[in-house]
């Protein structure tokens, strides 16, 4: 339903309150905080399409600034390569590896009125302006930059539904905020559009585009602390009279004169359902105009989520690689609700939650793999968000979500990645969810005839020529069935619990003895032809992002059923460490997305995330903490490239965070984590009712990788994994690092790490 009247503007008396700043550091007096380690530049160079600008943990709001550029590398809107302003949008994507949103975008101007970015090779055709990263503060909640080519200084912050804006105009009688409803980010490209004038200081409206998600819909609310002097529409180019205008490339322009060093503030609203609710949502969470204060209020809710983690660690290096990566971890799933609790359904409808923060931006693929499960241990509230949010989801569209993007199913990526992270936070005991729902959600997704699973259920396999990207796809499916199969168990649904079991060992259907490696199957006695373990082809061969080196390990949920279809544990180990010393050609046709090569093992896509820990089934956990402990320390670093890959909405910053504990969920829901190599030296979790769990780290260093004893809740202990229950009823976990592997500590076939707890 759409809404052309908005709101009268909010009257309100406000003060401003001028302070200074400093490069890279906070407008407020310097408060002692975790958020000080947070270098929200990490990233933002080579392919780590992070968001860069003022949000809140969770935030709806990712307000920030937009370059003129596109292309991959600027999925967020920003790459630290460029120098280009075209405005400065509402919300932004992190890390993904492809461009959408990018909506309501602001940007302040003087002189001559203009109402389009111009070109690259043309910046003064339109209204883009140059800056420098030397006039850049970026901090988590707030962001500060010099528009080059208007004097204008500019500083943001946000709350969750709303962005505040404020400007520091030089003397002009031509000063202009310009409003342009046609940008996006990437694929995202307007349909319909709308703004209108409904005070003498505010502006509504909203932004209907086509993109990655192929119906999105965003309401806004604008109101400005300085009257407006006047309000002009155009449609693309072409000025409209009156204040008030539809079409589908919608622009206004607000102007006034200033003096020198004049600060302008805008509060902006937006809501998923209407013009109205986004004017609610600013009464109700920026009400004033105190600006430092809302900025304040940003830093103090970040830190807040970061101190659920506190560590000690040897340099201020690994104190910023460890936070800002927490960091990126929090920037979504993100709230896609009002204050009211209405929100914008996959089924078109506006629908009002009952109990629980509905939320969007599902990079489920990715996710499932370590952000979700680092979700279980330190945001149980948000976790049982994520799950409500996807079931609602499954009831509106009659499956669970795929990869879900403000209220649309974008169907990216392989498998149904929802149903690991529904299983996980079902047997680890959340109970803030509908568990007979969830598993009816599993079980219906899982038995559809959608996106090959017809061929599963008939076959056993995906034929190779029936679709694109076969191998990856029987593979998650694998995964996903197997984690239906333990929820089955638990409920005792001793039918579905056998079904789904068989299916979860599906994985070996791809399996070419001939070969010794996963391969496209086109029926039981024929494979794909030629052949070549090396050779990825970019979504039309049969894996997705990937080669068959790496897919050949993706059996995260059975490894001990992959040692033996490899041919037992030496052959096994064998195998795996070849994955991590073969060179051969990918072919031109391979994916940007792998990255962060060890021969053929590719940390900067998610499949190859957990085979490091392999070792740790295997009876060779010492090679496990030689490679991550390299990986840690050479393919996360406290630079701008210092992500090695496409950071994927938090799933690469999650890795580091577990691993850098010295753990890792290498299974995505049996609640066990298989230990590595710590690079702290001390942490803190703060966990749900008042408990904590604390890992100590002794004789820690450079040298100093493998794991040579342990102690937990001040007991022996030598097993190569322990359990979710073993952290969230609180305790203290000791180990004891050397510079070459223990004798006792994980040697022997009972502490090997596994699949399922007998």
């Amino acid at each position: 339903m759409k809404k052309q009247i908005c709101l009268a503007g909010l009257l309100a008396l406000f003060s401003l309150n001028s302070f200074s700043q400093s490069h890279r550091s906070s407008p407020l007096k310097k408060v002692a905080g975790l958020t000080q380690y947070v270098d929200p530049y990490i990233g933002t160079g080579f392919h780590g399409h992070v968001f860069v600008g003022a949000s809140v943990p969770f935030g709806a709001v990712q307000l920030g600034p937009t370059n003129i550029s596109q292309g991959w590398d600027w999925c967020s809107g920003y790459h630290i390569s460029d120098s280009t302003i075209i405005g400065f949008q509402h919300t932004h994507l992190s890390g993904t590896g492809i461009g959408d949103l990018g909506d309501i975008s602001f940007m302040p101007t003087t002189g001559a009125v203009k109402v389009t970015k111009g070109t690259i090779k043309d910046l003064q055709s339109g209204y883009t302006s140059l800056f420098s990263h030397k006039d850049e503060v970026v901090k988590p909640g707030y962001y500060k930059v010099k528009l080059k080519r208007y004097d204008i200084g500019v500083e943001l912050t946000a709350s969750t539904r709303v962005g505040m804006h404020k400007y520091t105009f030089p003397a002009s009688n031509d000063a202009h905020i310009v409003i342009d409803l046609q940008e996006g980010i990437g694929w995202d490209r307007p349909m319909e559009t709308y703004i209108k004038q409904v005070g003498k200081n505010t502006i509504c409206g909203y932004r209907f585009s086509k993109g990655w998600a192929v119906d999105q819909r965003i309401y806004f609310t604008a109101v400005f602390s300085k009257p407006i002097k006047t309000f002009a529409v155009y449609d693309s180019t072409a000025s409209a009279t009156g204040t008030e205008l539809k079409g589908r490339k919608v622009k206004g322009v607000i102007s006034f004169s200033t003096t020198k060093g004049e600060v302008v503030y805008a509060k902006v609203g937006i809501s998923p359902v209407s013009a109205e609710n986004a004017m609610l949502n600013i009464k109700t969470e920026i009400p004033g105009w105190d600006f430092d204060k809302v900025v304040a209020d940003a830093d103090k809710a970040w830190n807040t989520q970061l101190q659920k983690i506190t560590i000690k660690a040897d340099s201020l290096s690994q104190m910023k690689k460890f936070y800002t990566a927490f960091y990126h971890t929090m920037i979504a799933p993100s709230v896609f609700n009002d204050v009211n609790g209405e929100y914008w359904g996959t089924d078109k409808k506006v629908h009002k939650n009952q109990g629980f923060n509905n939320v969007t931006t599902f990079s489920l693929w990715d996710t499932y793999r370590a952000n979700n499960p680092l979700s279980t241990i330190v945001h149980p509230e948000h976790t049982n968000d994520m799950i409500n949010s996807m079931l609602a989801i499954y009831q509106q569209q009659g499956s669970l979500p795929v990869w879900h993007l403000m209220a649309n199913e974008t169907n990216c990526m392989v498998g149904y990645s929802a149903v690991p992270v529904v299983a996980d936070a079902l047997l680890k005991g959340y109970k803030g969810f509908d568990a007979n729902l969830a598993y009816e959600a599993m079980k219906t997704t899982a038995m559809q005839d959608a996106r090959g699973i017809k061929f599963v259920k008939k076959l056993g396999y995906i034929p190779a020529d029936s679709t694109a990207e076969s191998v990856s796809m029987g593979m998650e499916y694998a995964i996903d069935d197997w984690c239906i199969a333990q929820v089955a168990k638990k409920l005792g649904k001793q039918d579905d619990y056998a079904y789904f079991s068989k299916r979860g060992q599906y994985y070996k259907n791809y399996y070419d003895p001939k070969a010794g490696f996963m391969r496209g199957r086109l029926s039981e006695t024929a494979w794909r032809t030629p052949y070549s373990p090396f050779i990825s082809i970019h979504e039309h061969g049969d894996f997705t992002e990937g080669n068959g080196w790496q897919y050949t390990f993706l059996v995260p949920q059975d490894v001990e059923g992959l040692i033996s279809l490899l041919g037992g544990q030496e052959k096994f180990n064998t195998k795996l460490d070849s994955l991590f010393i073969a060179q051969g050609d990918m072919g031109k046709f391979k994916s940007n997305d792998i990255s962060g090569l060890i021969g053929q093992y590719a940390h900067g896509n998610e499949p190859s995330h957990p085979m490091t820990y392999f070792y740790a089934y295997s009876g060779q956990p010492w090679k496990t903490a030689e490679k991550v402990r390299y990986i840690l320390n050479d393919f996360y670093t406290d630079k701008t490239d210092g992500i090695i890959g496409n950071e994927d909405v938090g799933q690469m910053s999650a890795w580091y965070v577990l691993s850098a504990l010295g753990f890792y969920s290498v299974n995505p829901a049996n609640g066990l984590y298989v230990f590595g190599s710590p690079v702290i030296n001390e942490a803190t979790l703060k966990l749900q009712g008042n408990k904590t769990f604390h890992v100590v780290v002794k004789n820690n260093g450079p040298q100093n990788k493998y794991i040579n004893a342990m102690q937990l809740n001040g007991k022996t202990y030598n097993k190569t994994y322990f359990a979710h229950t073993d952290i969230i009823n609180g305790g203290e976990l000791v180990i004891t690092m050397g510079d070459k592997p223990g004798t006792v500590w994980g040697v022997g076939d009972a502490n090997k790490a596994v699949s399922e707890l007998k």
